[in-house]
């Protein structure tokens, strides 16, 4: 072949490469130019829709350009996962993801057929954690004589959860291996139906959302013995953590982040990362999410991939001590 043939195919080769490099930095500037889907895994007032409408919101304030929350209920936010990995990864839609769909549904449900790599991880939002409460009609005053009382009966004290493979259930089977200790374990639909068993007298102890219970505790009708995180509620400042009372390190919580399918220009990540940053730092913002019992913890792209990453394996590994499996 004549250079000059080969010539003007390099020529022509490189000019198409450069065109298709500047349409996608024009792409990535322009982001967005169109309506942002983000799918919240819940019902209308959950945590996660609550968390998506805020920001949602603000970030149409922001870009200039609609982002509109659609609730997307369903099996610990798998529908929504797979909806998401399967979307393109052009940045115009996001899931509110939690350690349900990300961590505990990979580990023990066979309908989670995705992994972490399908998904770009944006950025963390806010952790939720959990307080461990128990009827009074139990004769335990602190978290010790709790403990103590459940070892001298192994499987006689009960605890409830918000379903089999439930954020609730994980928790406290965690604080069980490191307390030495056994209880039965009675699965509700939902946070308020175990909360309800709480009142009943069905179950003897679980660990509940604080606002959830946060009244029940001021008025006596449950008594609250310790936080599932490392720092104490700012609702709840005479409940020590758990850490404090003997449990070094033990620090469990779902944690809500954002992210998207693999695959999304690193260009949008950033913007999205840092406008999301900015807006979890307003004062109304952050004074919001308090009063929801929600502990911000945006923290960087990088530091949410490797959290979620320990996360699954910190679910994996109990999972597969106890033998769980969605059915």
């Amino acid at each position: 072949m004549p250079m000059t043939t080969i010539g003007r195919i390099a020529g022509a080769t490189a000019i198409c490469l450069s065109l298709t490099i500047a349409a996608a930095v024009a792409q990535d500037t322009d982001y967005p130019s169109r309506p942002v889907r983000m799918l919240a895994p819940s019902a209308a007032g959950g945590n996660p829709d609550v968390i998506a409408r805020l920001l949602a919101n603000r970030l149409s304030e922001i870009f200039n350009n609609p982002f509109i929350v659609e609730d997307v209920p369903g099996v610990g936010g798998v529908v929504a996962a797979k909806q998401v990995a399967a979307a393109p990864p052009d940045g115009y839609t996001l899931m509110l993801n939690d350690s349900g769909a990300m961590a505990i549904s990979i580990a023990m449900n066979p309908d989670a057929d995705y992994k972490l790599s399908d998904f770009t991880p944006i950025t963390a939002l806010a952790t939720l954690p959990t307080v461990l409460v128990i009827k009074p009609s139990v004769p335990a005053q602190t978290l010790a004589e709790f403990v103590a009382i459940a070892k001298a009966k192994p499987g006689a004290m009960s605890f409830g959860s918000a379903g089999s493979g439930s954020i609730h259930q994980l928790t406290m089977i965690i604080f069980e291996q490191q307390a030495g200790i056994e209880l039965l374990h009675v699965p509700y639909r939902g946070g308020t139906a175990m909360v309800n068993g709480l009142l009943t007298g069905e179950i003897d102890a679980g660990w509940s959302g604080i606002p959830n219970v946060l009244a029940l505790i001021e008025t006596g009708k449950l008594r609250a013995l310790c936080v599932s995180v490392l720092q104490r509620d700012p609702s709840l400042p005479q409940v020590p953590t758990c850490d404090e009372l003997g449990y070094k390190g033990f620090d469990v919580a779902t944690m809500i982040g954002l992210l998207g399918p693999a695959g999304m220009p690193p260009a949008i990540v950033v913007r999205l990362q840092s406008a999301v940053a900015k807006i979890l730092r307003e004062p109304e913002i952050a004074a919001r999410l308090v009063t929801l019992g929600i502990h911000v913890e945006e923290n960087g792209t990088a530091s949410y991939v490797k959290f979620l990453h320990d996360d699954l394996a910190r679910y994996t590994t109990v999972v597969n001590a106890v033998h769980l499996q969605m059915k």
